[in-house]
C-alpha cells in the first residue's frame, strides 16, 4: 500500500505559484499522480493556500488550480478532541500544531514541510520531512 503523506501549504504553495522549489514540489505530487504515494491535505492549508493563489491570480484561477491539485490530493479534517490534543502539544504554532495532529489522527506515515521548526518538534510515531529530506527517504525504500 501507498504510504500516506501530509503536505504543508508550503509544498502546495511552491507547486502553484511556481516558486523557487516548484520542481521538487512537483516531484511529490506526481509521486502521488503515479499512485506511489497517498496525498494528504487540510482544510486550513487549502484557506491558506487560496489566499495565495487569490492574491497573486484571481478567484477564478484559484478555485481552478485548487480544482486541479485535489484531483490528486485528499482533504482530511478532525474532531474537537484532536484540536484541543494539537493545543496542548509542544508545539508554539498553533497552524502547525492543528495540521500535525490532523495528520497523526489520520496516521500519515510522513509530514512534509519546508518549516525547519516545525521539523524540530516532530515526535517519532510521525516524521516531519523536508521535501528533499523526503524524496531521498522514499527513493531509499
Amino acid at each position: 500500500m501507498a504510504s500516506k503523506v501530509f503536505l504543508d501549504a508550503n509544498i502546495l504553495l511552491d507547486l502553484t505559484l511556481k516558486r523557487d522549489h516548484f520542481d521538487i514540489s512537483k516531484q511529490i505530487i506526481e509521486l502521488a499522480i503515479n499512485g506511489k504515494i497517498q496525498a494528504f491535505t487540510s482544510p486550513s492549508v487549502i484557506n491558506v493556500c487560496a489566499h495565495w493563489l487569490t492574491k497573486v491570480y484571481n478567484d477564478t484561477k484559484a478555485k481552478e488550480l485548487l480544482i486541479t491539485l485535489l484531483a490528486d490530493v485528499k482533504v482530511i479534517d478532525i474532531e474537537h478532541d484532536i484540536v484541543l490534543n494539537a493545543l496542548l502539544s509542544r508545539i508554539n504554532d498553533i497552524e502547525d500544531a492543528i495540521q500535525y495532529y490532523a495528520a497523526l489522527h489520520h496516521r500519515m506515515d510522513y509530514f512534509i514541510t519546508r518549516d525547519k521548526q516545525l521539523q524540530k518538534q516532530a515526535i517519532s510515531v510521525l516524521p516531519i520531512y523536508s521535501p528533499d529530506d523526503f524524496l531521498k527517504e522514499f527513493e531509499n525504500a
